[in-house]
Order: structure tokens, then C-alpha cells, then sequence
């Protein structure tokens, strides 16, 4: 995953999605032979060179300043996630800084036991997506991680590989997107972290839908939203959940699962909770 590789093809495949009209630009009379905007159209915009743009685009030039990237940003339109992914890429000083990628990574033993004492789902996901810490209701509605082997503890992973994940999400390619988009955003924070590529090669090889939208370039840090589940034994139910990143650890996010009081998806996450319970399980 070099970086500068990802970051020419990330500013190309935004420059793509850009028409000039977006940018109060007129389409002009020499014919475009590919969509989006040219480089010397976003330069101009940015208020830099044609020269100084095709450099940071070729990755010739990695140390640009913020103020360049922020008008950039603008041009392109990029969101407050793409916008952070592009500091990433075109800041290899800053991302040095940061502490270096470990083999191991673990949970602090408060925030463990604040998922195994919340009532419904909660998890931790680290780094490439690897499950940390579930509790048992996590383990219920999604799949048993305490008993999977250590390779086999990753969301994506799971998502990808496991037949049972398409039919667990009821709007799996949503979720599998979803799933690629915070690989690359880690790809973009950890650019030499060999499991990360690892993991990448491995669910490209396994699966054309992955290497497709892992080459759309687009990135997520998930924060709140909702998800539909089918569950074999409680049926369907949709869970609100909390996406909170910890600020001991930034690339640890801990997933609190609720559900609407009174709601049908409240009861069956209580059945979800007997079922859990029930030593015959």
C-alpha cells in the first residue's frame, strides 16, 4: 500500500466525481476524455500551480502544507472523513509521529468490563477491524468470536468470508461497503502495517465485490447510525448503535447496540437475551 500510489488514485478518483458546473465552471469546448475535473481546472481553483498540483499528485511532493490541502478539500468537495484521509496521505511527517503500529493490541480492563456489563451488544473493533472485546450478547447476535481462532476475530473478515453474515445483515452491501471504507481509512493512517495489507490481499483474492469498492477509494469513520439484523432464533430487529472512538487508544472504537423502548426490536432483543442466558444455548 504505498502511499503515494493511494494518494494519486484517491485524487484522481475525486477529481472524477466533480463535474465543472459543480464549481461554477463553464464545460468549455475542447472535449473531456475522461469525467470529472482536469488538474489544471482544480489548481486554479486551489489557488495553486498546474506543476505544484501535478507533483502533490504524483506524490512527488508529500510534505504539502495544510493550507493547500484545505483548498483542495474545498475544491473537491471532499467530506470530513476524506478530508482527514488526504492529511494522511499527503502528510507522511505528521503520520510518523504518531506511535508506531503494534502486533498487539489490547483493552483496557475498564472499558472490558463495561461491555460485558452493558445489557445489549457491545464491542470493541481495533485496528484493521479485529474484534477486541464482545460481550455475550455481541457474541449472540453476531457470531461466537470467543470461539473463533485469532485470525478468524475480524469484522470484515467475518462479513466477506462467512455466508452467514449475507444472510445476518439484511442489508449486507451496505454494511460490506461500509466495512471497506474503514480499511482504507486505516490504510491511510497505517500505511505500513503488514497485517492491514495482509488482510487486504487476502479479501481481494476471496472476493471481486471487495477488490471493486476497495478500488472506489472511499473512506468512513463510522459514528452513529442504524442497522436491520435477521437473526435465526429472534427474528429481525433493528439496533441504534453508538460508534465511539477511545481516547487512550484512537484506533480503538467501542459499538454500544440499543434498541427503541416498546419496539418489536425490543422484545426481540429481549428473547435474544433469554436465549443468551439459557445454559442449553
Amino acid at each position: 500500500m504505498a502511499a503515494k500510489e493511494d494518494l494519486r488514485e484517491f485524487l484522481r478518483s475525486r477529481r472524477a466525481r466533480i463535474e465543472p458546473a459543480d464549481v461554477g465552471l463553464a464545460p468549455g469546448d475542447r472535449p473531456r476524455r475522461v469525467p470529472g475535473l482536469r488538474r489544471e481546472e482544480l489548481a486554479r481553483l486551489a489557488g495553486v500551480s498546474v506543476d505544484y498540483y501535478v507533483r502533490l499528485e504524483q506524490g512527488r511532493d508529500l510534505n504539502v502544507s495544510h493550507g493547500v490541502l484545505d483548498a483542495i478539500a474545498r475544491v473537491l468537495q471532499l467530506s470530513d472523513d476524506e478530508h482527514v484521509h488526504l492529511v494522511d496521505l499527503a502528510q507522511p511527517t505528521a503520520r510518523r509521529r504518531r506511535a508506531p503500529v503494534t502486533k498487539s493490541q489490547r483493552v483496557r480492563p475498564g472499558v472490558r468490563m463495561l461491555v460485558d456489563a452493558f445489557p445489549t451488544p457491545a464491542f470493541v473493533l481495533g485496528r484493521r477491524l479485529d474484534f477486541l472485546a464482545t460481550n455475550a450478547m455481541a457474541r449472540a447476535l453476531l457470531f461466537d468470536v470467543d470461539a473463533a481462532s485469532p485470525h478468524e476475530r475480524n469484522h470484515a473478515r467475518w462479513v466477506f468470508l462467512d455466508p452467514a453474515a449475507r444472510e445476518r445483515y439484511a442489508d449486507w452491501e451496505a454494511i460490506a461497503r461500509d466495512n471497506v471504507a474503514t480499511l482504507r481509512m486505516d490504510a491511510g493512517r497505517h500505511p505500513d502495517d503488514p497485517e492491514l495489507a495482509a488482510l487486504v490481499g487476502e479479501l481481494a483474492l476471496a472476493s471481486p465485490q471487495f477488490a471493486s469498492w476497495w478500488a472506489d477509494h472511499d473512506v468512513l469513520r463510522r459514528r452513529h447510525g442504524t442497522k436491520l439484523y435477521r437473526h435465526p432464533v429472534v427474528g429481525e430487529l433493528t439496533v441504534a448503535y453508538e460508534a465511539l472512538t477511545l481516547p487512550d487508544d484512537t484506533d480503538q472504537t467501542l459499538f454500544l447496540y440499543t434498541v427503541e423502548p416498546g419496539s418489536p426490536s425490543q422484545q426481540a432483543m429481549s428473547l435474544l437475551g433469554s436465549w443468551t442466558a439459557h445454559p442449553a444455548r
